[in-house]
């Protein structure tokens, strides 16, 4: 059997397998209060429209109790503060915003990071090359170079550079998290960083080569906040692409003993996130965030969607209510006859990793041609934006205008609010933004058309829900 998507292979292959301290607080209780006024913006797209306003709606004093299906917002009972929503700056991403002509770039970048456009805060770097790159490079390769004398970030200078730094100007705010797919080659049991396994031995350079990574990137202009010790730890991918296998105790003993502390000795503030893998690994995560070691340098997860689901990280967040979740890669298939118009199942999938305790959404690649490439790797990924290779014209995907009912809506420091009831297949999400506004998203994946309550303390309202629509309502 061909396996065509991500999400397919990462089942074939693991079937049978088995930060931080905190960058946002909860808003003291008092604030939970809401503050009402009548005007509610509704913001709706669906087949006929995209992220297009719609009449406003009007909250009025409730007479009666709810509908047994009404959606119940609870503004009293604050869960997690939202960070942000973003996606990857690839090798690939970047070399194809980095091809367009200078005028069409520029207005792409401004839409996509502006705070008053989609407003995109936080993205993820590949340390090194993933699969969606022009060639496979890492920072230092060839032979065993343990003092690191080789190391060199050149090959990110034409393209990955200076489209985060344009983004960052333009979104002072934007926070970015630093994740390798492999190791250098010399680092590896198979001297290749396609698939394989880092050698015990050589953690200790490895954890300097992030040292270096992080001043080189500084001295550029780019600070990075974040970083996650590999990409997808539990899988070599078959060898087919930028891929390390890096199994728990390796984990383990690179943050406790060699990473954390070399960040520390080098007065590096970037935080460390672990796993950056799929939610069947919680409890993986659970038992690396019992060592000790790892929590004196770690208090983080990174997550991604391609197997099992988003209520798995509450079982991490059961054993340890402390630690923050990140959900760090999720993209679209570009041969998916849906790609372009898949907002509801991504909003879906969005709510449910806000429901979930995750406190910010990337997808994967920000931009990819019309074939899915520039790439070395097997997968028909697409980006969260089409630009055609040969014409420069810029499509959107469904992923793109479902994160937009997001980003537009809930700002960093936002905080998720809890939300009870709705009739099937409704999904919502709601949160309270730092000015005291709210953002309530709803999803309506059925083809039919639905007329939904709302309650929000003693005052109601009613939305129609167009089918296979995403509605955003915010007021203050």
């Amino acid at each position: 059997m061909t396996i065509r998507t991500r999400r397919s292979f990462l089942i074939a292959v693991t079937t049978g397998l088995a930060a931080t301290r905190s960058v946002l607080a909860l808003p003291p209780s008092g604030e939970n209060r809401p503050t009402i006024t009548n005007d509610v913006d509704v913001r709706v797209t669906s087949p006929e429209t995209r992220y297009a306003p719609a009449p406003p709606l009007r909250w009025r004093q409730a007479s009666a109790g709810p509908a047994a299906d009404a959606v119940i917002l609870e503004p009293g009972q604050a869960v997690q503060p939202i960070l942000g929503f973003g996606a990857a700056f690839t090798d690939a991403a970047c070399s194809v915003m980095g091809e367009m002509p200078e005028g069409a770039r520029e207005a792409l970048l401004q839409e996509l990071f502006n705070p008053k456009q989609m407003g995109l805060n936080v993205c993820r770097t590949c340390i090194g090359s993933s699969d969606y790159a022009r060639k496979v490079y890492s920072y230092d390769e060839g032979e065993p170079d343990p003092e690191l004398k080789r190391f060199s970030i050149d090959a990110d200078r034409a393209y990955v550079l200076p489209v985060i730094r344009r983004a960052r100007s333009i979104n002072p705010e934007l926070f970015l998290l630093g994740t390798p797919w492999s190791p250098p080659n010399w680092m590896k049991d198979n001297n290749s960083m396609l698939g394989g396994t880092i050698r015990r031995h050589y953690l200790d350079a490895y954890a300097d080569y992030f040292v270096k990574f992080l001043q080189a990137y500084k001295d550029e202009g780019v600070f990075v906040n974040a970083v996650s010790p590999q990409n997808e730890v539990d899988t070599d991918q078959d060898s087919s692409m930028p891929a390390c296998l890096f199994p728990q105790e390796i984990e383990v003993r690179f943050v406790g003993k060699y990473l954390g502390p070399a960040l520390e000795r080098a007065g590096i503030e970037s935080k460390i996130w672990l796993i950056d893998h799929n939610y069947n690994l919680w409890g993986r995560a659970i038992a690396e965030l019992d060592d000790p070691t790892v929590r004196q340098y770690s208090n983080a997860v990174a997550w991604h969607g391609y197997l099992g689901e988003s209520e798995w990280m509450k079982k991490v967040l059961a054993a340890h209510p402390d630690v923050e979740m990140y959900w760090t890669e999720g993209g679209p298939d570009y041969t998916d006859p849906a790609y372009l118009t898949d907002w509801a199942k991504w909003s879906r999938t969005f709510a449910g990793i806000l429901r979930n305790g995750a406190r910010c959404i990337m997808g994967w690649n920000i931009a990819l041609d019309e074939a899915g490439k520039p790439k070395v790797g097997p997968f028909d990924c697409g980006g969260l934006v089409t630009v055609h290779s040969k014409t420069k014209e810029v499509t959107r995907s469904g992923q793109y205008w479902a994160f937009a009912h997001y980003s537009r809506a809930m700002a960093r420091g936002a905080v998720v609010i809890a939300s009870q009831g709705g009739p099937e297949p409704v999904a919502h999400v709601a949160a309270r933004n730092p000015d005291g506004s709210y953002a309530l998203v709803l999803t309506n994946a059925a083809a039919a058309p639905r007329r939904v309550e709302l309650r929000f303390g003693p005052r109601t309202t009613e939305v129609s829900l167009a089918g296979d629509s995403v509605t955003t309502l915010k007021w203050a």
